[in-house]
């Protein structure tokens, strides 16, 4: 049979009738298989996603709007199963050139997650540090580079001088292992800093300090220290969940993949050694 490469639901036919006849099915797991399928390929269509332009961060979207609509874990599960025997499937008759299903693991039940914040949340959280004053500036300039980077509260206090560049809007952080990335950190979380350095560093950190963020004690910022700013401008700012530093961070990551970002480009600037540590931030509730 010529089948068109783009033509998604004539496939999801084929594969179905593959399960029927050569696999020998029961109708009701059949019927659930069809009944996945039939969701995904509605929510490609109304994307105007054709089957060959389908890769990892299309799939991901779907099972997040899946998740945040209430479908289970177990559900979501079951969703990806049967997205990766179809997917297999094509692969293997000549459909697509790769499976895009390779980048894609199912919900894992037993990793709990920071919980998540709204973008309204957000925009209160980096809002609140009173920009008229020391603190405030420094605790601005800090909440802004950690949600824009995506840092690790390790690899924010751990930045030196050298590590971050306002004027090129580039923080160059060491994650696990030692490893280096380069993250981009956007215009407004890099004129926050530049405000940092030239109105509060100078006058607060000790002579030879190499810490980008000091205290007003003049040495480093610690991550203790930095946990009790969060919740404390957190409380603030109305947010009544718990909010830590890493609620930044995986809220930068959801963000991302929710405004249409690669999964691979996520894990890059995340500074994940492993796809499927980058996939579990897309299993929110």
């Amino acid at each position: 049979m010529d089948v068109r490469v783009d033509d998604l639901d004539t496939w999801i036919d084929r594969y179905l009738a593959h399960l029927r006849v050569e696999r020998g099915l029961r109708p009701a797991t059949l019927s659930a298989y069809a009944s996945d399928l039939a969701r995904f390929a509605s929510a490609m269509d109304d994307a105007g996603v054709g089957l060959a332009a389908i890769d990892a961060g299309d799939i991901t979207r779907v099972i997040v709007a899946l998740a945040r609509g209430g479908m289970g874990v177990r559900s979501q599960a079951r969703f990806v199963s049967s997205l990766r025997g179809l997917f297999r499937h094509v692969h293997q008759d000549g459909g697509l050139p790769r499976n895009p299903m390779d980048l894609v693991e199912a919900p894992r039940s037993q990793r709990k997650l920071p919980g998540l914040l709204t973008s309204t949340d957000v925009e209160a959280l980096l809002a609140a540090p009173p920009a008229d004053q020391p603190r405030g500036i420094r605790d601005g300039a800090m909440l802004f580079t950690m949600y824009a980077a995506g840092l690790r509260v390790s690899e924010l206090t751990g930045l030196a001088l050298g590590d971050l560049d306002p004027a090129g809007g580039y923080v160059a952080a060491f994650g696990k292992g030692g490893k280096r990335r380069l993250v981009p950190m956007g215009e407004v979380a890099s004129e926050r800093v530049k405000r940092y350095l030239v109105e509060v560093r100078p006058l607060w950190a000790d002579r030879g300090e190499r810490a980008l963020f000091v205290t007003s004690h003049g040495g480093p910022m610690t991550r203790q220290s930095f946990w009790k700013i969060v919740g404390r401008y957190a409380r603030g700012a109305g947010i009544r969940r718990r909010v830590s530093p890493h609620t930044l961070r995986h809220s930068f990551a959801t963000h991302l993949l929710q405004g249409g970002a690669d999964l691979r480009a996520v894990q890059t600037m995340l500074g994940h050694a492993d796809i499927s540590t980058t996939q579990i931030y897309t299993h929110v509730t």
